[in-house]
């Protein structure tokens, strides 16, 4: 397990900071997390960007240039991340690597990731990553393939405006025997590199949705009544709310039929109810459908049996 690097919420200057500090989710184990940072604000320092983290300290020399590279990066397998309340979630990540010959990818002393961030690259608001390192699988001299992972810990990290689109970014550095946690380390024989914009990928807050017909049972021709309720993770308030203002259809199937069809749709009231009629017509399932939007997910509830006599 690696120290937890996740800040949201806070500026891009504070919250890149975070990557050198020991998280509640690993307590106890070690990395290169401070290393990487040391080196990542040198190489900053010698393109005129001033460093995330602070004094690089008193080691000598710019890093040069990694020769390496990222792509075909996919978060989540292509869709988007959904969190509730407080249960973690892993999200798989894979990408491919191609690097010089000269690039000992396998060493002990070599590490590469591949993080979300929100914001700006220069002022990211908010860090995605995973607990453990990346696993990979050497394919040629100048190749190899990735994976792992993104945890979220939705009780700890997260904010309400963390539900938005989050950019992936990839970085690897080589330390060649060099330790920068020694000030004499000489920076200039460690290489890194970082590559922005590899792929985009959206975290959502999850959703629930709830429904009931009445009477059961009801006389043909007669009206039913179906009340539901809209709510989505609220994660700086732990709880499930009303999302309000939502268009949702009512749906329904017959008895027999594995088919919904829509009926009408309306709006979720200021707390996220819905209340509308229909008329029974013959045995079957009604049910609400909530389409998603770019920060909640599609549900659909569980259809609510009634029996028309």
């Amino acid at each position: 397990m690696r120290l937890r690097a996740t800040v949201a919420a806070v500026s891009g200057a504070l919250a890149l900071s975070a990557l050198v500090a020991p998280g509640a989710h690993a307590a106890g184990s070690t990395d290169h997390r401070a290393d990487i940072a040391k080196v990542r604000d040198a190489a900053r320092a010698a393109s005129g960007k001033a460093a995330y983290t602070g004094s690089t300290g008193d080691t000598s020399g710019t890093p040069y240039a990694l020769d390496l590279s990222f792509s075909n990066v996919k978060v989540n397998n292509g869709k988007p991340i959904v969190a509730g309340i407080s249960k973690q979630v892993t999200a798989p990540v894979t990408f491919s690597v191609k690097h010089g010959a000269d690039v000992d990818i396998t060493a002990d002393d070599f590490f590469l990731d591949v993080e979300l961030y929100r914001g700006s690259y220069d002022e990211p608001v908010g860090i995605l990553i995973g607990d453990d390192f990346p696993s990979c699988s050497v394919t040629s001299a100048t190749t190899a393939t990735c994976k792992s992972t993104i945890d979220v810990y939705p009780g700890d990290e997260l904010v309400n405006a963390d539900a938005t689109t989050w950019k992936a970014i990839g970085l690897a550095v080589a330390f060649n025997g060099e330790d920068p946690s020694d000030d004499n380390a000489d920076l200039s024989k460690v290489g890194y590199i970082d590559q922005d914009a590899l792929t985009t990928t959206k975290l959502q807050r999850y959703s629930k949705l709830r429904v009931n017909a009445a009477p059961e049972p009801v006389k043909k021709g007669k009206t039913v009544t179906v009340t539901g309720k809209l709510t989505r993770a609220n994660w700086e308030l732990h709880d499930y709310y009303g999302y309000t203002g939502q268009s949702v259809k009512l749906q329904f199937r017959k008895k027999n039929s594995s088919t919904y069809t829509t009926v009408k749709t309306i709006k979720t009231d200021g707390h996220g109810n819905l209340k509308t009629t229909a008329t029974a017509t013959v045995d079957g399932y009604f049910r609400y459908s909530f389409a998603g939007t770019a920060t909640t997910p599609a549900v659909s509830a569980a259809g609510d049996y009634v029996d028309v006599r």
